[in-house]
C-alpha cells in the first residue's frame, strides 16, 4: 500500500505549493509510516539468506559445515514457534556455499573486527588477528606453554610422514623422542594410528583433527611445501625382528591395521 501526497491540487482547489513545506513533509511521513506497516516482515527486516547463515553461525558454539547449516535452514520449515512461511525451505548446498563467499567478501570490505573462516570441521565467524592483543584481555589465564623445537621438529616429522612409527621418527631425528612423542600426545596434536603390518607390528603415530584447527587449516595438503617434503628422502630405521616401534626400511608408509 502506498499513499501519496497530491502533487498539483487538493480538493479544496488550492495548490499544492501553498499548503506550505511543513504539511507537505506530514503527507509524506504518514505515507513512509503506512509503507512500513503493510509491507511484509521479511522485506522489512532485510531478510536473506546470507542474513539466515550469519545468525546461524553466531549462535553456534562450534564450526559449522556447509551440510549442517543446510540442514539446520530447512528444519526450520516446521518449527511450531514459527508465525511465517520458510523461504529457504528448499535451500541447496551449492546456495549456502555461495552466500558463505558473499559474507566472507562482505566482512573485508567493511573492514569488520571479525572475519568468517573455513576450518577443517566448517564455517566459523571468528575475530580479526589484528585485534587480538585487546581481546586476549578478557582471557587472562596463563598462556600454553610453547612446544620446544625438537618437539616441532618432531611434529613436523608426523605431520609430513604419517602414519609414521617413532622409530622411523628417531631415525631421521638421530635422538631418542619419547619424552617429545609423549608431550605432542598430551597437548592432543598426535594420535595413535594403529599398528605397522611388520615384524613386531609397531605403534603407527598421526596428527589429530586438534592439529588442523590450532595451525589453521582445513586439510594435511595446505601444509607449506606439503607435495615436495613428502617426496623428499628420509633415514628409516632398520628392520630388527621381534622389536616393536620398527619399520621396514620402504619408501611408501607402512599399512595400517586398528588397534
Amino acid at each position: 500500500m502506498r499513499f501519496k501526497p497530491r502533487s498539483e491540487r487538493n480538493e479544496h482547489g488550492h495548490s499544492e505549493r501553498s499548503r506550505g513545506a511543513p504539511l507537505r513533509q506530514l503527507e509524506d511521513n504518514f505515507a513512509r509510516s503506512l509503507d512500513f506497516a503493510f509491507a511484509p516482515l521479511g522485506m522489512t527486516i532485510g531478510m536473506s539468506l546470507a542474513r539466515v547463515i550469519e545468525a546461524l553461525l553466531f549462535s553456534a558454539q562450534k564450526p559449522l559445515s556447509i551440510h549442517e547449516i543446510a540442514a539446520a535452514i530447512k528444519a526450520a520449515e516446521g518449527d511450531p514457534a514459527s508465525e511465517t512461511p520458510n523461504e529457504f525451505a528448499r535451500v541447496k548446498n551449492a546456495e549456502v556455499a555461495a552466500a558463505l563467499e558473499q559474507l566472507k567478501v562482505e566482512y573485508i570490505q567493511q573492514s569488520r573486527a571479525f572475519q568468517l573462516v573455513e576450518k577443517a570441521e566448517g564455517w566459523q565467524l571468528a575475530t580479526d588477528p589484528s585485534f587480538a592483543k585487546w581481546v586476549r584481555q578478557l582471557f587472562p589465564a596463563p598462556k600454553p606453554a610453547r612446544l620446544s623445537a625438537p618437539a616441532l621438529e618432531t611434529l613436523a616429522i608426523i605431520g609430513y610422514r604419517q602414519p609414521i612409527t617413532r622409530a622411523d621418527v628417531e631415525a631421521v631425528r638421530g635422538v631418542n623422542i619419547d619424552g617429545v612423542l609423549q608431550t605432542l600426545m598430551e597437548r592432543g596434536l598426535v594420535k595413535i594410528a594403529g599398528r605397522a603390518e611388520i615384524p613386531g607390528r609397531p605403534l603407527l603415530y598421526e596428527t589429530t583433527q586438534f592439529f588442523l584447527d590450532h595451525f589453521g587449516l582445513r586439510n594435511l595438503d595446505e601444509l607449506p611445501n606439503a607435495e615436495e617434503l613428502r617426496k623428499r628422502y628420509l633415514p628409516m630405521a632398520q628392520p630388527v625382528a621381534g622389536i616393536g616401534d620398527t619399520a621396514r626400511p620402504d619408501s611408501s608408509p607402512p599399512a595400517t591395521t586398528n588397534l
